[in-house]
C-alpha cells in the first residue's frame, strides 16, 4: 500500500470518492468520478451485500446515509468506507473489527435520546422521562 499514502487517495484512484465541487457558494456537479471499473464492480457488489446485513456497522451506516441522500449516493458512501477500511487493513496489517449496529447510539447517547423523544412527540404523544436507578 505504499503506492497511495492515504485511503483518501486510494479512494480517488478507484474513482469512489465525494466530489468537493463549489464556487461562489453554487454546489457544482458532484458525481463520482471514472476509476478503475473492475475495482468498482467489486466493491459495488460488497456495498450491496453489506448493506442487506442484519446488525452491522455498514449496514446502519447505509440506512442513515440513504435516509439523508438517497440509496444511490448511499452505495457510493458505503464503497468509500469499505475501501477505506480496506486500506488500513493493509497497510497497518489489523484485522477489521465490527463497530456494531448500534456504534452511533453509542457515540451521542443524549442524541438518540432526543431523537426518540422528538419522535414520539411528533406522533401525538406526551413524553416524560425518568432516569432509570441502577440496580
Amino acid at each position: 500500500m505504499s503506492v497511495f499514502e492515504t485511503p483518501g487517495r486510494l479512494a480517488s484512484w478507484a474513482g469512489v470518492c465525494p466530489g468537493a465541487n463549489e464556487s461562489a457558494g453554487r454546489i457544482k456537479s458532484a458525481h463520482i468520478l471514472p476509476g478503475n471499473k473492475y475495482l468498482k464492480a467489486a466493491l459495488g457488489i460488497a456495498a450491496m451485500s453489506a448493506a442487506r446485513t442484519n446488525d452491522t456497522y455498514l449496514a446502519a451506516k447505509y440506512q442513515r446515509t440513504a435516509a439523508r441522500r438517497g440509496r444511490p449516493k448511499a452505495l457510493v458512501a458505503l464503497e468509500h468506507n469499505i475501501l477505506n477500511a480496506v486500506w488500513h487493513m493493509l497497510a497497518n496489517g489489523e484485522c477489521y473489527t465490527d463497530p456494531g449496529a448500534d456504534h452511533y447510539t453509542r457515540i451521542n447517547p443524549i442524541k438518540a435520546k432526543n431523537n426518540a423523544i422528538n419522535k414520539l412527540i411528533s406522533l401525538g404523544y406526551d413524553v416524560t422521562i425518568t432516569p432509570a436507578t441502577a440496580a
